[in-house]
């Protein structure tokens, strides 16, 4: 079918659905990923570093610019609780259907990490564009997870939305914007050797031993 229309397929099967696009070695589906277990974790009263760079609390509104398959929004879900407030932008509108989809109908015996994946609001918009219409100080956090420049081999679960989803890189307009919208902090996740927080003049927490860190600005 890729072949004889040129196009894009999306599978619709009994569980799921899966994206295949021309050179994507597996499909793209919805799984909440590392967010199961990080989630089992947090229960336990472990820390989780996106809640540390993020410094989110219960009642918290936090906007991810970069929603992906909504991992990092899945465990800030959670910690805001009820009375939060969840957006996740995806750029890609097949990409956004999968996470909107999945989040809603994802089969789990948990039910924090169904809540968690209930709660969270997705829009198919390009985060800039999404930005410059909102009000100032309307998210407590504004979070951006853009693609990294280069791959983490480890991650090979994160391979298809690699090859499927927008790659677009932070820009100073995205982090004036970003800044205006947030109420207290921006936050910006890359790998350990980019030059973003130093363009960027961003705090970091550096992260021993790990191949991501996270930078922030503060109000």
């Amino acid at each position: 079918m890729q072949r004889e229309f040129e196009a894009d397929v999306l599978v619709a099967g009994k569980d799921r659905f899966e994206l295949f696009r021309e050179g994507m070695e597996q499909p793209l589906f919805f799984h909440p990923n590392s967010a199961a277990f990080r989630l089992k974790r947090i229960v336990k009263g472990e820390t989780d570093p996106l809640i540390e760079a993020c410094e989110l609390k219960d009642g918290d509104s936090f906007l991810d610019c970069t929603l992906g398959l909504a991992s990092d929004s899945i465990i800030a879900s959670y910690i805001m609780g009820e009375r939060g407030k969840c957006v996740g932008l995806e750029a890609d509108p097949i990409v956004a259907f999968l996470t909107k989809t999945g989040l809603q109908k994802f089969p789990t015996s948990s039910v924090a990490l169904k809540a968690s994946m209930h709660r969270i609001e997705v829009i198919q918009s390009e985060a800039v564009e999404f930005l410059i219409v909102q009000p100032d100080c309307s998210f407590d956090v504004v979070y951006i997870d853009p693609m990294f420049h280069a791959p983490i081999e480890e991650s090979s679960n994160f391979k298809p939305l690699r090859q499927a989803g927008v790659h677009t890189s932070l820009s100073a307009k995205w982090v004036e914007e970003a800044f205006r919208v947030c109420r207290r902090r921006v936050v910006v996740k890359e790998r350990f050797d980019s030059n973003i927080f130093d363009q960027f003049d961003m705090q970091r927490k550096i992260r021993p031993n790990t191949k991501f860190h996270f930078g922030f600005l503060s109000k």
